[in-house]
């Protein structure tokens, strides 16, 4: 082992979740969500296809994101039985002048309200915790449900783009906590 910390620290908590950073442990949970097809559709073909790989994708994302800026991608746990349900967090786009919010929920927790809990919560510890002056959200134009989110949450859309590395269509939002105390 290199001596990198591969306990999970948890960052969020809200009534129904817990929010916490990924370990090299929580591969095959990443590898069945980005290979599901709402994934692919929706965010894009990742072509990781192997535990490694996904092991491998998780220390090079969202551990290394989490050390380099103090925030990251977690996993999204239900508290009262700690099965894991998704992932939403903040990541560093280069393509980006702030942090970008993103979520992912397997299907079947959809229509629970637990990815409003889970973003709805992300807000504030980005605003309140971390004080990040400027929050951007990116989903496909055809995306309505992640749209209707990011409304939700504040954030208005910013402008049309097609952002490296897919240089596919996508919409940018953002929230600007300077302008509301």
């Amino acid at each position: 082992m290199s001596g990198a910390v591969t306990e999970s620290i948890i960052v969020i908590e809200t009534p129904r979740l817990r929010l916490r950073t990924f370990t090299p442990e929580d591969a095959p949970f990443y590898l069945a969500l980005i290979n599901e097809p709402s994934w692919i559709a929706n965010i894009g073909d990742r072509n990781i296809h192997t535990v490694a790989a996904a092991r491998a994708a998780l220390e090079a994302g969202p551990m290394a994101q989490f050390r380099e800026h103090g925030y990251c991608f977690y996993i999204i746990e239900r508290r009262s039985d700690g099965v894991a349900i998704g992932m939403g967090g903040m990541i560093r786009r280069d393509s980006l002048p702030g942090p970008d919010i993103g979520y992912a929920m397997l299907p079947a927790y959809w229509g629970q309200g637990y990815a409003w809990e889970a973003t709805a919560a992300i807000v504030r510890h980005a605003r309140h915790t971390l004080r990040i002056p400027t929050l951007y959200g990116i989903t496909s134009p055809q995306n309505q449900a992640s749209i209707n989110l990011l409304n939700k949450l504040g954030l208005r859309f910013e402008r049309f783009s097609r952002l490296p590395p897919t240089g596919k269509d996508t919409n940018i939002y953002r929230k600007d906590f300077r302008q509301h105390g």
